[in-house]
């Protein structure tokens, strides 16, 4: 329990305090972000923020863990940060290749999906040999699982994991919007850590709990850095990693449902469009883009997703307790 608070001040105060080195150097090397002329155009004024504030709370996550996930005696945090940080690496790669083209257009979506479905495959099975990890899927309310055979078990995975990343990914859209999102789920998986009596396992959430809100201190509207796709890759590695650390995959369906409902909202556009040859179902997705061109501001979006988020969250806390 001590631990767990400490990995928390720790990671925020790494976070809150790299900001003040990290954000000159981006735009000492022009790491800036480039702005879609079809997104809304009032997010032309954000044209040159810079990118890749993500090593903020990638390193105070690192450092918290490092210091006191060693000290519990326990692997899954390192399990995670190793499976997030490689999240975190497709997305550096691709924030690097807009910076270069001056786009706002990175590595392609198969080589992004390529990397990503062989790390979760990776991650997936050094878990079920070194960390306990079943084939069953636990029914949140129900408290049942449905045992699976371990290659469809692991199929189902790397195709689930791979689905909430990039749903994390299209939550990065507005000022601190994925990272309020992802507040409370790290909060949760602390807390079932308590409530379970394996304070160990909730270093890693604790410490990413941290380490976002020192950096929200910057990404907070209106944003002085923008994660990149190296954050909010580094996120949604984190959220499915410590999901399947904690054997709880399928509680994702219930507290990463705004997350989910990003995507979920490309996909009907982008069908709906092709089928209709042109007719749209949303003003713009992903959603909180329809939202906030309906006249939501920057602040209500991050207000309603958080505490969404939240609400959620606690629903999920009953269902697996």
């Amino acid at each position: 329990m001590v631990n767990m608070l400490l990995a928390f001040v720790v990671a925020f105060g790494v976070s809150a305090l790299s900001g003040l080195f990290i954000i000159p150097m981006l735009r000492k090397f022009k790491m800036k972000q480039m702005i879609l002329e079809v997104g809304p155009k009032w997010h032309m004024s954000k044209q040159g923020t810079p990118m890749m504030g993500g090593l903020m709370f990638i390193l105070g996550t690192g450092v918290a863990c490092t210091v006191f996930g060693l000290m519990s005696g326990r692997r899954e945090w390192l399990y995670i940060f190793v499976y997030a940080a490689l999240n975190a690496v497709i997305g550096l790669l691709d924030d690097i290749a807009k910076v270069k083209r001056k786009a706002n257009k990175g590595l392609s979506v198969l080589q992004k999906l390529f990397l990503q479905l062989a790390f979760s495959s990776a991650y997936i099975a050094v878990l079920h040999q070194y960390a306990g990890l079943t084939t069953g899927l636990k029914l949140p309310f129900f408290g049942t699982s449905i045992e699976l055979p371990w290659i469809v078990f692991l199929i189902l995975g790397v195709l689930y994991n791979t689905f909430i990343i990039n749903a994390v990914n299209l939550t990065d859209g507005i000022d601190g919007l994925c990272t309020g999102t992802t507040l409370p789920i790290a909060a949760l998986f602390a807390v079932v850590a308590m409530a379970d009596r394996v304070p160990e396992l909730g270093i890693y959430p604790a410490a990413l709990l941290g380490g976002l809100l020192g950096f929200l201190v910057y990404n907070f509207h209106p944003a002085k850095v923008f994660m990149g796709d190296t954050g909010s890759l580094f996120i949604g590695g984190s959220v499915v990693g410590m999901a399947y650390a904690f054997d709880w995959p399928l509680v994702l369906l219930i507290c990463a449902l705004f997350f989910i409902l990003e995507a979920v909202s490309v996909v009907l556009q982008v069908g709906y469009f092709k089928l209709t040859h042109g007719k749209r179902i949303f003003k713009m997705t992903p959603i909180h883009h329809h939202f906030e061109m309906s006249g939501w501001s920057e602040i209500k979006l991050f207000t309603v997703f958080t505490v969404g988020t939240g609400l959620l969250c606690l629903l999920a806390f009953f269902g697996i307790n």
